[in-house]
């Protein structure tokens, strides 16, 4: 099996899980008022459990430079990429402020949770995917303080609340633990119920994604402002990831969080601005738009942006 038919097919199944969502939804299966709880249960547990699972035994973490470039790397990818998308949204004309503010914000962003976690998975190792939770660390940051103000147009306490959560306090206490070598006295049993929990996290997530995408669907018409979908999928899927690479070539960095920066590189728009579009102000049909039309085209160009960057930096890939 050639490297880019290896890439199609881990990504595949990504793809059918989000298509399991919305097909869950769209049957009646998974209804609205089943989504809270089902969220809550894996953000303060399934995730939990998959942060100790990556993290306790991680060599790679127990690096102090990757340690601390890693949430730097995230924090200031995603407030360069907001910062850019702010100054493509005045260059394209966009006069409405919350339209503006939305494009900056979404376009900014790559999804760094559940899409690119199961590519970790499938691709790298342990210490990738205990990496890539620390970076999301300045992911969160970023989102929360650049991104909200960017979105809202000033700084309320209710940003820095939300980097607060507990999937935040589990990567602290995971590699509080790992540098305590706690893998070596922890039962077994304690380890073992940690990962199958861990193992549930990452397909309930694209099932959710999948029904929430599902939910807005109707409210897209691709006509409609292609202006702006054409743009944010440049953007976000060719010139974003053209600089994440050159960050590759010319800062030295472990490999573990070179793979991170491919991995993100390849990511279209986070799906949670749609939300905080929704409750902050912004314009929720241009972020479902954007959304859309990334994650769209994305199954075109996340395996070829893997490839390139596989074949730049030698990754071999196992079948």
């Amino acid at each position: 099996m050639n490297a880019f038919s290896i890439v199609i097919t881990a990504v595949l199944p990504v793809v059918g899980a989000v298509l399991a969502g919305a097909l869950m939804r769209r049957l009646n299966w998974l209804t609205e008022e089943a989504d809270t709880s089902l969220m809550r249960i894996t953000i303060n547990l399934f995730t939990p459990c998959l942060v100790l699972d990556s993290i306790l035994g991680n060599r790679a973490l127990e690096r102090f430079g990757t340690l601390t470039m890693a949430p730097v790397i995230g924090f200031c990818t995603v407030a360069f990429g907001i910062g850019l998308g702010w100054f493509v949204a005045r260059i394209i004309g966009l006069q409405s402020p919350q339209v503006r503010r939305t494009f900056a914000l979404v376009t900014g962003i790559y999804n760094y949770g559940y899409i690119p976690l199961p590519l970790a998975i499938a691709f790298f190792d342990k210490e990738t995917v205990g990496v890539l939770f620390v970076h999301n660390v300045g992911v969160e940051i970023a989102l929360w303080s650049v991104g909200f103000l960017v979105l809202t147009g000033h700084t309320t306490g209710d940003g820095w609340r939300k980097i607060i959560n507990v999937p935040l306090v589990a990567i602290v206490v995971a590699l509080s633990l790992n540098m305590m070598g706690a893998q070596n006295f922890l039962p077994g049993f304690v380890l073992q119920t940690a990962k199958l929990l861990g193992q549930c996290a990452i397909p309930l997530g694209l099932v959710l994604i999948g029904a929430v995408m599902a939910d807005y669907v109707h409210e897209f018409h691709p006509a409609r402002d292609t202006r702006v979908m054409a743009t944010a999928c440049i953007l976000r899927l060719v010139i974003l990831p053209a600089l994440f690479l050159l960050l590759i070539v010319f800062l030295p960095m472990a490999p573990e969080l070179r793979n991170v920066v491919l991995l993100q590189a390849a990511m279209p728009s986070a799906v949670f601005p749609i939300v905080m579009a929704r409750h902050y102000g912004g314009d929720p049909i241009t972020a479902l738009r954007i959304v859309l039309a990334t994650s769209l085209a994305a199954l075109v160009t996340i395996p070829l942006c893997l490839r390139l960057g596989f074949s730049l930096f030698g990754q071999q890939l196992a079948p």
